[in-house]
């Protein structure tokens, strides 16, 4: 395992021979992982770097604190900041979360405690989330004046329609880990003190595929959700051909004829 450092707030490590799972971990404990500009400065840089190595097939978002993942926006550094500070920190923190989303590769959230506000919504940006027994996630931010800034309100009712998604922005309030499944907040509830190791695990097993075909399929999932069928299925046929002709469409066909497992060129 390899370590790298984001600024201060942030630690990248590599796991495995071929280093194809990124651990993304927030690691800003005297604050819960408040995300303050330098955080989401520093999110966006590692984003950055981890979408442009081709190494990298899944990204884990975790956390080093303990009690929580993250608890937001940090407001002791917003109430300091000026109606002109606010409106210059705001595509600093949207890069924050636009970077999580717009990852190329699959990526998991490990969540254990407190993911809320824009704790929750680099959660969401992720394509699944695994979530501990102490996990409780939500959107408060209508209850400090505020909405849902890091695509709470558009990622929410993609995961649970529109009127949950209300309910639970509307009320600003938190779920504990067993409804938050129920619900489909979260996609896998583990044991606690788990969902790292079970994130990772998981990263592991999707990391196994070909990297062509995960980025390809995340693209489709992506760029057709939303869409009515007909343009959604334009959306596949387009990412079908980007794979159809690789190297890795080669390898895969003539392992699974050799039965063996495959050696994925990555092209």
């Amino acid at each position: 395992m390899s370590e790298e450092r984001f600024g201060e707030f942030v630690l990248v490590r590599r796991h495995g021979d071929g280093r194809h799972v990124a651990e993304l971990a927030l690691d800003r404990p005297k604050a819960m992982n408040a995300v303050s500009t330098e955080m989401a400065r520093s999110v966006a840089a590692a984003c950055t770097a981890l979408g442009d190595d081709k190494d990298v097939r899944v990204v884990v978002v975790t956390s080093t604190h303990e009690r929580a993942f993250c608890v937001g926006a940090d407001l002791k550094e917003r109430n300091s900041f000026s109606d002109a500070d606010l409106v210059r920190q705001r595509p600093v923190a949207r890069g924050a979360y636009t970077g999580v989303l717009e990852l190329p590769v699959p990526t998991i959230a490990a969540v254990h405690g407190f993911a809320l506000g824009g704790g929750f919504e680099l959660a969401l940006a992720c394509d699944l989330i695994v979530a501990d027994g102490t996990a409780v996630v939500g959107l408060p931010e209508v209850s400090v004046g505020v909405i849902p800034g890091g695509g709470g309100t558009q990622l929410l009712p993609r995961r649970v329609g529109a009127a949950r998604a209300a309910e639970l922005i509307f009320t600003a309030r938190r779920v504990e880990a067993p409804e938050a499944r129920e619900l489909g907040l979260v996609d896998l509830l583990v044991a606690e003190g788990r969902d790292r190791e079970e994130a990772l695990t998981l990263a592991g097993r999707i990391a196994a595929n070909s990297p062509v075909g995960l980025r390809a399929a995340k693209r489709a999932l992506r760029l057709g959700h939303g869409l009515d069928l007909r343009a959604g299925l334009e959306v596949e046929d387009a990412a079908w051909r980007s794979v159809a002709f690789s190297g890795d469409r080669a390898e895969g066909v003539a392992a699974f004829n050799e039965k063996r497992k495959p050696e994925w060129p990555g092209e």
